[in-house]
């Protein structure tokens, strides 16, 4: 008689330890330290079933009870040392600042038409990291394209619009050549009505 044979006739007991982890002990010996009896007594497969079938969760109990606190109560974000300066929206809203036409498929002088004329352009600040393109809604009250030849592609347009930019509300004006499809742009903020 081989060693698994007598193993398959050994009846075993379910413990569990202060962890809620669990395992199989032979039901004729004590208990290693920190591990007690759950009352489940049977075949290993029986009691290799009922462990499967009651410990869902594999996460030690402390393990568990920091996650679900850290979950009602996360921390703080890490403090940062490193210095930082004003927001996208102050910066883009000092001063004048190049600007690009970014129409889609390709900007172009009639792709810049129709945008207005649809009433939704995007620019790119070209300055910001990595550039910062915008999409806006066109004030065509606020907007002045007068000074535009749209059929040569000359003169200059001044595209007003509004957006959302981090949670702020601002006005994009925006003052493009059409023979570059370039110029100058700024950002104000928009108050709040009280």
């Amino acid at each position: 008689m081989s060693y698994n044979e007598d193993e398959d006739k050994t009846i075993y007991k379910v413990v569990v330890n202060h962890e809620e982890q669990y395992s199989i002990w032979p039901e004729y010996r004590e208990n290693p330290p920190g591990w007690s009896d759950v009352g489940k007594v049977g075949p290993k497969a029986e009691c290799l079933a009922y462990i499967k079938e009651v410990w869902t969760d594999m996460r030690p109990l402390s393990l568990r009870k920091k996650m679900d606190e850290m979950a009602k109560n996360p921390p703080p974000p890490p403090a940062d040392s490193t210095p930082r300066g004003p927001s996208l929206v102050d910066r883009l809203s000092i001063g004048d600042h190049k600007i690009v036409v970014s129409q889609r498929p390709e900007p172009t002088v009639q792709a810049l038409k129709d945008a207005i004329e649809n009433g939704y352009v995007r620019v790119k600040f070209t300055e910001t990291q990595g550039g910062t393109e915008l999409g806006f809604k066109v004030d065509k009250d606020a907007s002045d394209i007068t000074g535009a030849d749209f059929e040569t592609g000359t003169g200059k347009v001044r595209v007003v619009g509004g957006l959302t930019l981090d949670y702020t509300k601002v006005r994009c004006v925006a003052n493009i050549d059409l023979a570059t499809l370039a110029g100058e742009g700024h950002l104000e903020k928009v108050e709040a009505a009280a």
